[in-house]
């Protein structure tokens, strides 16, 4: 098991604590929900136990307490396969990256806020230069951060073909590429919703990937994401399902 913890709030509640000069349209920033000396508290005690942590941070004010409180627990109680991870994490910059890959954190970003916020981070939330920059995870992928990605429902739909979708072409409603940096490709989309997502809860021996010695579950297509458009990926039909080897056809 685990254990999940909130810092702060969400983004477009105007309640995620983010860094200066906080948000665009002049709002005040958002709230700690939980005292910053008791974050550090509970994650040493948690570390201590060999209990994995996955921990709420949207802005990034909270992931840098979190860092902090990480390297805190590292130095006093060594555990080199914690695989500790920030949910969301959106407005992650890449030295906060870099800090999260040499203490062995994983990241699980919101992707699609990209598509579900996109047009309304850039235009009154966050601005346009940090509205490019939120879900990095084309940064994490070359930082070498362990990643995946969520739709947090039911803040947005559950949908992983979207939320890929998402990753890869970080387009809007309105049809704002944005961040065109931060793309990654189908494949890396791919890996992220499969391998990395079981690396991060411990479970990479078991799911992830189909290969023997693993469980036989998994979703099967009507096409690959890997060799379809890149814009046609969250159109994909679902076939069906295998649950322990036994064939589900939707």
């Amino acid at each position: 098991g685990g254990i999940k913890i909130w810092v702060d709030g969400s983004i477009q509640g105007f309640t995620a604590r983010i860094f200066w000069p906080e948000y665009y349209n002049g709002i005040e920033n958002g709230l700690w929900y939980l005292p910053p000396e008791k974050l550090k508290e509970f994650i040493k005690a948690y570390h201590q136990e060999g209990l994995n942590c996955h921990i709420h941070t949207n802005g990034a004010q909270a992931t840098e307490l979190l860092i902090d409180a990480v390297d805190e627990a590292l130095r006093e109680y060594a555990w080199l396969d914690h695989r500790h991870t920030a949910q969301h994490v959106q407005l992650s910059t890449p030295a906060q990256l870099r800090r999260m890959r040499t203490l062995g954190m994983c990241a699980n970003f919101f992707v699609n806020h990209v598509y579900y916020y996109g047009d309304q981070h850039y235009e009154v939330i966050l601005g346009p230069e940090r509205a490019n920059q939120i879900n990095p995870c084309g940064t994490a992928r070359r930082e070498g951060v362990s990643f995946s990605f969520h739709s947090d429902s039911p803040v947005s739909p559950i949908g992983h073909l979207h939320t890929m979708w998402c990753a890869v072409n970080r387009l809007t409603p309105k049809g704002r590429v944005l961040g065109e940096h931060e793309k990654i490709s189908a494949y890396d989309a791919l890996y992220a919703a499969t391998v990395d997502a079981a690396y991060q809860i411990h479970m990479d021996h078991e799911i992830g990937s189909i290969e023997i010695g693993k469980r036989a579950d998994f979703a099967v297509l009507d096409e690959s994401p890997l060799d379809v458009d890149p814009i046609s990926i969250k159109d994909i039909p679902v076939w069906g399902t295998v649950l322990g080897g036994v064939k589900f056809p939707v």
